[in-house]
C-alpha cells in the first residue's frame, strides 16, 4: 500500500482470473483446524500418500516457461521448480 491508500477503487478480481483459476480466502486461526483433521494429514505426509496434483516439474533453466505456461493458462496442479 505505497499509496497509502487502503482500498482498490472498482476492483473485482474475478475479471482478472484466468479460466479454471480459483480465488479462494481463508481467515481463521490455527485454533480453527482440528488436530485430528491435521494429524491425519501429517500421517498421510509421513506414510507418502499425501495427494498433490502436480501438473509438471521444471528444471531452474526452464522458469520462463514455468511462468508462461501459468500466464497462457496451460497449467494444470502445482507446477514445481527444481534446482
Amino acid at each position: 500500500m505505497l499509496s497509502n491508500q487502503w482500498t482498490v477503487r472498482d476492483f473485482y478480481p474475478l475479471d482478472y482470473l484466468p479460466t479454471g483459476v480459483r480465488l479462494t480466502a481463508y481467515k481463521g486461526d490455527a485454533a480453527d483446524l482440528p488436530p485430528q483433521a491435521l494429524q491425519d494429514f501429517l500421517d498421510a505426509v509421513a506414510a507418502g500418500t499425501a495427494a498433490v496434483p502436480i501438473g509438471r516439474v521444471y528444471r531452474f533453466d526452464q522458469i520462463v516457461e514455468a511462468h508462461t505456461d501459468i500466464e497462457e493458462n496451460r497449467a494444470t496442479g502445482k507446477l514445481v521448480v527444481t534446482t
